[in-house]
């Protein structure tokens, strides 16, 4: 018998939509995109115009009503994921929410309970646990080539002297706005996949554009999250890093250090219109390998430290996501979903754990 193949709906027609799922949509075995929901086509930004040969709805509710849809995929403002998510379970699909989830651990809880009771599955779009980079700094962990790790510096630097019009500079923290929500969410889950939940969690939220600090839309992060062995891992977001390469890893261990510098390349390809099947999709520019990243380990004799050869990894690219995400749809498996809700709840633990500190100046305690 053949594979099935699933009919996707997509929710909103921004750069998420175009951008992140769409192009993997269509070029990912099982799935099928069926239906766009775009509220208002524009001359300059009309789904019916990319895309002719699909259905196209002006309103979310019917693309619920569309018994031919099993899969939706979330692409909207994360201040209404909550309904929008609980809603497609309701309708009996599965769902794919855009990062972030939703604002708060317990509306995750909530949905969660949701999803098991419709016999649905949620996936969280954590993609940037695809990212090559990532991926390098994963398999040298794993690997022991660092030995025991000691420091994790993990950071979504930028100068943006001008706050975004988008959402992201709109909404505030209780909607899963800001850089905290944006950004913060990759940094804190890539902590998450590698390290799990942390002992304690400081934290400091600002603005750095105003020069003070701020906990309804913070532009800068900075978080601290201490794990038993004495591990550290370091968050750090900013708006105002004037650097021409901003450092994007910096791993030190007993054996060991890993430091990359610059951010993974798909999701400028993909903004240039490289396709995710393209040769090369997901590559470091071969030229630039040395500039942008550096390893280095501790000798036989525990003191001479030398320099070696980053491993060259074969890329997964997000194609890797979604293509466990269309396994995990025809499996019907919680466990096979390749970022769970579960996991994105914990995350959102060790946000609401930083916010906390932010505001008493105190660590936060997980049990």
């Amino acid at each position: 018998m053949a594979d099935k193949t699933f009919n996707v709906g997509v929710v909103g027609y921004g750069l998420s939509a175009k951008v992140f799922h769409i192009p993997f949509i269509t070029t990912t075995r099982g799935l099928r995109l069926h239906a766009i929901v775009q509220r208002a086509p524009k001359d300059d930004n009309s789904a019916p115009a990319d895309h002719p040969s699909v259905k196209h709805y002006r309103d979310t509710d019917a693309l619920l009503a569309d018994s031919d849809v099993d899969v939706i995929v979330v692409t909207t403002p994360p201040d209404n994921h909550f309904a929008l998510t609980k809603a497609a379970l309701e309708a009996g699909k599965h769902v794919l929410t855009e990062k972030p989830f939703v604002p708060t651990a317990a509306e995750a809880d909530a949905l969660i309970a949701a999803s098991r009771s419709a016999g649905k599955l949620i996936c969280v779009y954590q993609n940037r646990r695809w990212d090559a980079d990532f991926l390098t700094a994963r398999h040298l962990i794993r690997e022991g080539t660092l030995g025991r790790i000691v420091e994790f510096n993990t950071h979504f630097d930028r100068y943006r002297a001008a706050a975004p019009t988008t959402w992201k500079g709109s909404l505030t923290v209780a909607q899963g706005g800001s850089a905290l929500f944006d950004l913060g969410t990759h940094l804190i889950d890539q902590a998450y996949v590698l390290f799990g939940m942390p002992r304690a969690v400081h934290g400091r939220l600002l603005s750095q554009r105003e020069g003070r600090a701020e906990f309804d839309n913070p532009d800068a992060v900075n978080a601290e999250l201490t794990y038993p062995d004495g591990l550290i891992v370091n968050v750090r977001i900013s708006a105002l890093s004037a650097e021409t390469l901003q450092r994007r890893f910096w791993v030190r261990g007993s054996k060991g250090s890993f430091r990359k510098d610059a951010l993974d390349p798909q999701e400028d390809q993909l903004r240039a219109g490289v396709a995710p099947t393209d040769a090369g999709f997901g590559r470091e520019d071969e030229a630039r390998k040395a500039e942008i990243m550096k390893l280095t380990v501790v000798g036989d004799d525990g003191s001479t430290i030398r320099e070696e050869k980053v491993p060259d990894l074969e890329p997964e690219t997000y194609r890797a996501f979604y293509a466990a995400f269309a396994g995990a749809v025809a499996s019907g498996r919680e466990e096979d979903v390749p970022v769970k809700p579960t996991e994105a709840r914990d995350v959102l633990r060790i946000i609401e754990g930083v916010i906390e500190s932010a505001k008493t100046g105190r660590d936060v305690v997980f049990s």
